[in-house]
């Protein structure tokens, strides 16, 4: 059965969204400036128009951040733990969500990468690498 909403959150629970299926693009980006502002080799990305999305609390402790010469890349974070929260994509009526700030199963897998030309030099896909429940070794 399909979720009516979804609700998301950052790591410390001031700021909380909801969202609302069908969702238009889950990506994972590897352009350097999501490595940049994630700190992995990629950034897990859904794309949803802004009708579909609401504040719940802490919008207030929000930060947004343009890049200076980009047409559309920004980040927002709440001020408090640093967390990437959502954003409206500079000159669209859509939202992007980091997915790793959902508290649910948004039910979509991720439908491709962007920008693999731009990936990291160490990015391995997951599969050609060992899995622990915990920390390995």
């Amino acid at each position: 059965m399909k979720q009516e909403s979804i609700a998301g959150s950052c790591l410390c629970g001031s700021v909380r969204f909801e969202i609302k299926p069908p969702f238009s693009l889950f990506k994972y980006c590897h352009c350097s400036r999501c490595q940049k502002t994630t700190g992995t080799g990629h950034a897990a990305n859904i794309f949803l128009p802004t009708g579909q999305f609401a504040w719940l609390s802490g919008e207030s402790l929000i930060r947004h951040f343009d890049l200076p010469g980009a047409k559309r890349f920004a980040v927002n974070f709440c001020t408090q733990c640093g967390t990437r929260v959502p954003h409206q994509v500079t000159g669209t009526e859509n939202m992007l969500v980091p997915a790793g700030t959902l508290d649910g199963d948004p039910e979509m897998l991720p439908d491709g990468s962007i920008f693999w030309a731009s990936k990291a030099p160490w990015f391995v896909e997951t599969p050609a690498i060992p899995k622990f429940d915990e920390y390995g070794k």
